[in-house]
């Protein structure tokens, strides 16, 4: 279980990182068409487009990623107060009934729509430009598999914990600025 559980972090957290950049390239893509639209008063008629597929794609390439940092919104104002052996037996039990039959869903339904769409070749009927976005739709499909792969190494944390009474925490690899800003400020101070 504890190789597999490395295993879907590692790849989550590659497929994450990797995805990432895609901010990078949504900022010089959107100052490029400030730039050409306001400067040069020539605006492009992919830019808007282009922008919603590439965040479309971060949002959902990282699902996996922020799944395996515990990252996901949570109701937590109960939670937290349970012992951890009670928080793992209703992790294990809303993944089971909620989170895989919900990403099946998603990787059946994803499939369907992405080959439909590469069988005609779909375009954005929102771009004067066509934009191509059959390719974003495999992007369902994939994001769906890292989920369940991750899933399933969610499920054998909460497994680790009812047994041993103590989550498995994921590697450290991020760290909130905030929580760095914090640290530091604590050891400037004086003693």
């Amino acid at each position: 279980m504890l190789s597999y559980i490395r295993f879907a972090d590692h790849t989550s957290a590659f497929f994450g990182k990797t995805f990432g950049w895609l901010i990078v390239l949504m900022t010089f893509g959107m100052s490029y068409e400030v730039l050409v639209r306001y400067v040069f008063n020539a605006p492009t008629p992919w830019a808007l487009d282009v922008s919603f597929i590439m965040y479309g794609t971060l949002f959902m390439m990282g699902g996996a990623y922020t799944l395996s940092r515990g990252g996901h919104v949570r109701g937590d104002f109960i939670y937290r107060t349970w012992k951890q052996r009670t928080q793992a037996w209703m992790d294990l039990t809303l993944y089971i009934l909620f989170f895989f039959p919900g990403i099946m869903a998603l990787v059946v339904t994803g499939f369907k729509y992405s080959s439909r769409s590469w069988g005609y070749s779909e375009v954005s009927v929102n771009s004067p430009a066509g934009i191509p976005i059959y390719q974003f739709k495999t992007v369902i499909v994939v994001a769906g598999i890292l989920l369940l792969i991750q899933g399933l190494a969610q499920v054998f944390r909460c497994i680790i914990c009812i047994r041993q009474g103590y989550w498995m925490e994921a590697e450290d690899d991020v760290e909130e600025t905030e929580e760095l800003l914090m640290k530091q400020a604590a050891q400037n101070q004086p003693k």
